[in-house]
């Protein structure tokens, strides 16, 4: 088991950083489409749908990304003008799905709503994955080393929580939902990211780099988001019956297993970022 998570996780670095730094914008869109779009058929298994509709949904979600980079271009980096057309897409996403993570979210893992209402399983589903889409796409523009250096700090809050929880956990973060994450781990992974935040705080924008207390919270909010990403996906896997996603990924389980922190995080350092553009 532990071999085959090794070869997966090789296989995907190596995939996931030659799209990254080498294809060109039209490449990497169409690569973070086809994420997309898998992690759509994946939410039709946590609505508990068939398969032929799971396919629907990942086909109609990738054909809603079609769609918007013919329409909006620039906004997508494949025209002159990003930075307003960018602005104009991405509120229209962004603003949705911070008001989902920020307010909805918490609400709904202390209430466990179920997804049983089809309407409302399929707007949850756009307000994940379409955002994050865009997001990706669009981060890109920064360059793509910035946006390594923003998913590395999901990456490092999991990994952080892991072996602090490992080490150390001993009182439960969500018992009802992950038995396995704890109060620790979580501290332990915010303190991996405030690390990170701090030693790289001299690659980062003045307003960032000079005012530690506004990267202090920043840090500690981004670390508070990737934990609400992961255990409403946890939740929502329980309700269904399901230990994974999917099992497109050996030893990982499904894109969305992969994904689910970068879900609620990308979106709002997105729009901070376009933000601080305009």
């Amino acid at each position: 088991m532990l071999r085959t998570r090794v070869i997966t996780a090789a296989v995907l670095f190596a995939a996931f950083f030659c799209a990254l730094f080498f294809l060109p914008p039209i490449g990497w869109l169409m690569f973070v489409t086809a994420v997309a779009a898998v992690a759509a058929w994946e939410w039709g298994a946590l609505m508990q749908l068939g398969a032929p509709t799971r396919i629907l949904l990942g086909a109609l979600l990738a054909a809603v990304c079609g769609v918007l980079a013919a329409v909006q271009p620039a906004a997508l980096g494949l025209a002159e003008g990003f930075v307003e057309e960018a602005w104009h897409l991405g509120a229209w996403l962004y603003l949705p799905a911070a008001g989902f993570w920020l307010v909805v979210v918490p609400l709904w893992l202390n209430r466990r709503w179920p997804l049983s209402n089809p309407a409302l399983g399929l707007a949850t589903g756009v307000v994940l994955i379409l955002p994050a889409w865009l997001a990706l796409v669009q981060l890109r523009q920064a360059g793509p080393l910035a946006l390594l250096a923003i998913m590395t700090v999901v990456w490092l809050a999991d990994i952080g929580a892991y072996f602090a929880g490992r080490s150390l956990g001993k009182h439960k973060l969500a018992p009802a939902i992950s038995p396995g994450k704890t109060w620790e781990g979580a501290v332990g992974g915010g303190v991996m990211v405030l690390i990170y935040g701090f030693f790289l705080s001299s690659k980062l924008p003045a307003a960032l780099s000079g005012n530690l207390v506004l990267l202090l919270v920043i840090l500690v909010v981004l670390t508070a988001i990737s934990i609400l990403g992961d255990l409403f996906e946890s939740l929502l896997k329980r309700q269904a019956g399901l230990k994974d996603s999917s099992n497109v990924l050996p030893g990982h389980g499904g894109v969305l297993d992969r994904i689910d922190s970068l879900t609620s995080t990308l979106p709002l350092v997105a729009l901070v970022w376009l933000l601080t553009l305009r």
